[in-house]
């Protein structure tokens, strides 16, 4: 894996923000993938690319492993870049790992660099292009390390880290998320809350309530 590479002087309003989108999984209690479930005229996939893009900071790159050929479709027109996670059955740790390499391989050596990477999913449907925005913001203006969502009594993604923090991610292993590296020192988590940020598309009753008139 690329080691991280020095911002020097910059501060976070003379950097890029790069956005890693989680889509991985297999969705194995849904049945059938959740990255293509239809929310509001559009696939959850295709929500939260928008809702990434739509901050016009840094790359934005899509992991993708289970249904891959089947879940690229949803992306082929917009502008970023998706990448092959084989290893995704494996645990999440692997998927952000994957993703915050490929993030330091595309990011420019040139200014203004990538000075931090904002994680999120598909499948939550309470994150808007505002919340990512207020994830940013709030970086930009605390200077804090992670500025992660607050919601249901914990802190979790989608989540912002800075470059020092990237060590600490790149040691993840396969069956670790990013919610244990928030959690190492509360003093340095910045938190924007996100109501109904716990809401996710896992099983057949979790669809059921997103779309009450839709068979699960």
């Amino acid at each position: 894996m690329n080691e991280p590479r020095s911002l020097g002087s910059k501060s976070g309003a003379e950097t890029r923000v790069g956005v890693v989108l989680l889509a991985a999984g297999g969705s194995s209690r849904l049945g059938h993938p959740k990255q293509l479930v239809v929310h509001e005229g559009k696939t959850l996939i295709r929500r939260a690319a928008e809702a990434a893009l739509s901050l016009g900071e840094g790359p934005v790159l899509v992991v993708l492993g289970a249904h891959r050929d089947t879940i690229v479709s949803e992306l082929v027109d917009l502008p970023l870049r998706v990448i092959e996670h084989p290893e995704w059955a494996l645990g999440p740790g692997g998927s952000l790992t994957t993703g915050l390499s490929a993030m330091l391989s595309v990011a420019p050596s040139d200014a203004p660099d990538v000075g931090a990477v904002l994680f999120m999913l598909c499948d939550q449907v309470r994150v808007t292009s505002a919340h990512l925005r207020a994830l940013v913001d709030t970086w930009r203006t605390t200077g804090a390390s992670i500025v992660a969502s607050g919601y249901d009594g914990t802190h979790g993604v989608p989540a912002l880290f800075s470059r020092a923090v990237f060590p600490e991610l790149e040691a993840l292993t396969a069956a670790q998320g990013a919610r244990g590296v928030i959690a190492r020192e509360p003093t340095r988590v910045a938190t924007v809350p996100l109501p109904g940020g716990g809401e996710d598309v896992d099983t057949p009753l979790d669809l059921a309530r997103l779309n009450p008139r839709r068979p699960a």
